[in-house]
């Protein structure tokens, strides 16, 4: 029995030097024998990705592993050396790779990787687009058509037909909209639904509406726009789903003009409609917002207002990619465009802006773990593409 245990042990150990061929690919880093160089040649700079959860890293000799492939799924490695490498009596290729920031290195089975650059991915959020402003072709995306809800993302509508019917004239800016309201006043005054303050019976104009809803992202001015615009809250909503209709938005569905949920709205008597959500894909998001980019271009110099005084309030734009922000850089020429979070929505962001020779992106990031990150992540693979540039 003993001996058959030893015969079965020595045929395994047989078959792990020669899988994927003569390599012995899986040979353990402790083995009795380090790894013996037969030749080494220098090699163009190519491209290679992970071809498999399998393989690691070593040192040339195979005495240290540097690190699991399988730690970097997503990673591009860069090979510029090609070595045949003996154990025992097996031989096998390797490559010599490094990360982009040259902070993993060493040797690899060449059967563990297959040649190009790893495939782009964001990993957190559920859905995402990158989109062209111009030509409003779809450069990149990640579950695109699925409807999700988007949370204050829905105020873009909100804020393209409030814009649409003050059609730039000051007298429409101007106009003073009364707030009778108990519901809107509650809201306002509500610590997870409110932000912007409103006074019973008191009049804000349509601009000090527009600004809170868009750079404090406050629901109860979103809805106050709404019912400017409109006459009611039901009639706005209403008007939203038309002209998701109108562009030919198939995922689009609103229920709220500020992106609360029902179960957050039918409290201050603002409920409608039998879903909980404001459901949008990621896709129809973009088209959104290329409309309103494109309509009314205006909404990018606001968009970079950091914070500003509203009727004695200060209104923070919580978009953290402008300038003197955590995650702002400089190249991305980010000018927009809108935050968004409920927990049923998770957090969801749409950016936009115009990099040095390329053409205005889009991108839009739904239920997401870190909106900003991914968001420049994806801002840069776009730019990365012909198909972006000027």
């Amino acid at each position: 029995m003993r001996n058959l245990h030893i015969k079965r042990g020595l045929m395994a150990f047989a078959v792990a030097l020669t899988v994927g061929g003569t390599v012995s690919a899986v040979v353990p880093a402790n083995a009795a024998s380090a790894y013996k160089t037969v030749s080494t040649k220098t090699v163009k700079k190519t491209a290679y990705h992970k071809k498999h959860a399998k393989g690691a890293i070593y040192n040339k000799a195979h005495t240290h592993k540097v690190s699991n492939l399988a730690a970097h799924p997503h990673t591009t490695w860069y090979a510029t050396k090609r070595a045949t490498l003996k154990h025992g009596k097996s031989t096998g290729i390797y490559l010599y790779v490094k990360n982009s920031k040259n902070s993993v290195k060493g040797w690899v089975w060449h059967g563990y990787l297959k040649k190009g650059k790893a495939p782009f991915v964001l990993t957190k959020a559920r859905a995402a687009v990158a989109m062209n402003a111009k030509t409003g072709k779809v450069v990149w995306s990640k579950n695109a058509n699925t409807a999700r809800p988007i949370a204050s993302v829905s105020k873009l509508m909100t804020l393209y037909l409030a814009l649409k019917k003050v059609d730039g004239k000051t007298s429409n800016w101007n106009h003073k909209v009364k707030i009778t309201s108990r519901g809107l006043v509650s809201m306002s005054r509500s610590a997870d639904c409110g932000g912007f303050h409103f006074k019973l019976n008191h009049s804000y104009t349509v601009k000090q509406l527009y600004y809170a809803a868009f750079l404090d992202s406050s629901n109860n001015s979103a809805i106050a726009l709404g019912k400017w615009v409109s006459g009611s809250n039901g009639k706005f909503i209403k008007k939203m789903n038309a002209q998701a209709k109108s562009w030919k938005l198939g995922k689009a569905h609103f229920v709220s003009a500020s992106g609360l949920e029902n179960s957050d709205l039918r409290r201050y008597g603002y409920g409608y409609g039998k879903a909980n959500a404001n459901k949008v894909s990621a896709k129809d998001v973009a088209i959104i917002a290329r409309h309103l980019i494109t309509s009314y271009p205006r909404i990018l110099k606001d968009g970079k207002i950091g914070s500003m005084k509203v009727n004695g309030q200060v209104c923070h734009n919580y978009n953290n990619l402008l300038k003197g922000r955590k995650y702002y850089r400089a190249s991305l020429k980010v000018d927009g465009l809108k935050t968004g979070y409920t927990p049923l929505a998770g957090y969801c962001f749409v950016g936009t802006g115009q990099k040095r020779g390329k053409q205005r992106v889009i991108t839009v990031v739904l239920h997401d773990e870190n909106e900003f990150t991914e968001t420049k992540s994806l801002m840069d693979h776009a730019y990365r593409l012909s198909s972006m540039n000027n």
